[in-house]
């Protein structure tokens, strides 16, 4: 699985909490609050000022590395 930019942040961790680290090293600390469960990725980086792009990467990186 790829995630994408469009992808809700509540998606990708229940694909694998160990992404919560990642989430937590963008500047993403409160992935438990409402927003965080239907928030796309892209959105959410938008509000805490962090680049989607890069963010993204780093949780395929990570995916990649499990297969």
């Amino acid at each position: 699985m790829t995630i994408n930019k469009r992808m809700s942040i509540g998606e990708v961790l229940r694909m694998d909490g160990d992404t919560a680290a990642i989430f937590m090293s963008f500047g993403m600390h409160c992935l438990g609050c409402p927003h965080a469960t239907g928030e796309a990725i892209e959105d959410a980086c938008a509000a805490h000022g962090t680049n989607a792009d890069a963010l993204v990467e780093k949780l395929n990186e990570f995916f990649a590395s499990k297969n």
